[in-house]
């Protein structure tokens, strides 16, 4: 796993300097402490395999998720309700994201059919994010997945993520059933099975 870069922040000014130069690192380390927290509880709730995959109790809503698709247009998480959706957030500087990327280009190959919408939602920032993702998925042959990028970074804060990769897999309703913190082959039989499953829940 690789540590998320603190969203970008105004300048504050000099004679308050002192006072906040500690904010990002504290933010930091409320992030790193309730991911632990959070997995602690998540296993008292349930876990299923060796994916190391947490399941909520009862599935919770996400915050509302705004973000960029490969044409540079706005759209949200709540565009795909009615799906299964796997969420992965993750990043071209992320070395572990770009060992479990193709995995989840084969998964949405073959679970497309059956209702599932892989969402692989970069933190690139700036301009630069969108074409820095194309540029990856080119190099390694992705063809599954679509584009998305959030270009001011903030997905991972959002969504109380300590690092990248980290991937959620999203109800129809929009509420998260669970989520697994760092890379996976998500095309393997355990990952395939656990997805298969909720995709057979009842509507």
């Amino acid at each position: 796993m690789t540590p998320i870069e603190p969203p970008d922040r105004p300048a504050i000014p000099a004679d308050r300097s002192r006072r906040r130069r500690t904010g990002p690192l504290l933010l930091l380390m409320a992030l790193v402490a309730g991911a632990a927290l959070f997995q602690y509880v998540g296993r008292g709730a349930g876990s299923e395999g060796p994916l190391r995959f947490v399941v909520q109790a009862e599935p919770r809503p996400l915050p509302p998720l705004g973000f960029q698709d490969g044409d540079g247009n706005a759209t949200d998480l709540a565009q795909l309700r009615g799906n299964v959706v796997l969420l992965n957030v993750w990043a071209t500087w992320c070395p572990p994201c770009r060992k479990e990327m193709p995995s989840l280009d084969r998964l949405q190959g073959q679970l497309a059919g059956e209702g599932l919408r892989v969402v692989a939602l970069s933190i690139d920032k700036g301009a630069a994010g969108l074409p820095a993702v194309k540029a990856f998925y080119a190099s390694l042959g992705i063809r599954n997945l679509r584009v998305y990028n959030d270009p001011e970074g903030n997905a991972g804060f959002e969504l109380g993520a300590p690092g990248v990769p980290v991937t959620f897999l999203i109800d129809r309703e929009g509420r998260e059933i669970g989520r697994l913190t760092g890379p996976a082959e998500w095309d393997g039989p355990e990952a395939t099975a656990l997805i298969r499953r909720h995709l057979a829940a009842p509507r």
